[in-house]
């Protein structure tokens, strides 16, 4: 008898930690957010923030290239929130409905940079001197998804360098990529986002910012996308990127949120 009564308060308590188990991990939400990768490292603060205030909640990121990931959520990705680097990207998606309607908002601002390695023994003080025979590879990202490379673009032609450097040019699929290049001396110079610099400031060199009418502003738009079954859950995550706790966070990583 005794052991027919510890046999069965075993399995009453298996059966209530296994349906403990079950309904915590179905009251658990989880919001995906495709951002640009120079958030990534905000981002991944401000995630763990909102994670802590709101209990039962998970944020999980993408990060890439803003046209890589705009052209993934009119493939049908299942993305909750987009953040874009540059309005083009948010535009294109805009107009091809795949934001819900009121839901965009502009965030944050950045700025463009020339860096080299950090131990570089060349003489580049500013963007002319990328037409120095002794520079011969420039990091750069991809003008067509990349908005770091789309930025870079117009500042090289602001300053009538393309036609004669674009032999030099090396192309990153994202302007981390760009980074890495640089942080590693595999490219003599690179053009990212003073944010990018800003954290590995241990392995490049900022050179010099680039021109504010050199190329378009920088805004960083965010927006819900449509089709979510987490529209308020996405909602209320913007709500937090553009309070006072979120804005501190960007702050600090450098961006303007001002």
């Amino acid at each position: 008898m005794m052991a027919t009564r510890i046999v069965s308060f075993l399995l009453i308590l298996f059966l209530s930690l296994a349906l403990g188990e079950t309904s915590s991990a179905a009251d658990q939400k989880e919001l995906t957010v495709s951002a640009a990768i120079s958030l990534k490292n905000a981002f991944g603060e401000a995630g763990r923030l909102y994670e802590e205030k709101h209990e039962g909640t998970r944020v999980l990121f993408n990060f890439g290239a803003s046209g890589s990931l705009a052209r993934q959520i009119e493939a049908g990705a299942p993305v909750d929130v987009f953040a874009s680097a540059a309005q083009l990207d948010m535009d294109t998606i805009e107009r091809g409905g795949f934001i819900v309607p009121g839901s965009r908002k502009d965030f944050a601002g950045n700025s463009i940079v020339l860096i080299v390695p950090v131990d570089s023994p060349l003489p580049v003080t500013s963007f002319g001197d990328l037409v120095s025979g002794k520079v011969r590879r420039i990091a750069v990202g991809n003008f067509k998804t990349v908005p770091a490379g789309r930025y870079a673009e117009e500042v090289l032609n602001y300053f009538q360098l393309l036609p004669v450097i674009k032999e030099k040019l090396i192309f990153g699929e994202n302007v981390r990529q760009v980074l890495d290049y640089v942080s590693r001396g595999e490219v003599d110079a690179g053009i990212v986002y003073s944010t990018d610099a800003r954290i590995r400031a241990k392995e490049v060199r900022l050179v010099t910012g680039a021109p504010k009418a050199g190329h378009r502003a920088i805004v960083y738009p965010i927006a819900v996308v449509k089709g979510t079954k987490n529209e308020n859950l996405g909602r209320n995550f913007i709500s937090f990127i553009l309070s006072p706790e979120g804005k501190k966070i960007l702050d600090r990583y450098g961006f303007n949120t001002r």
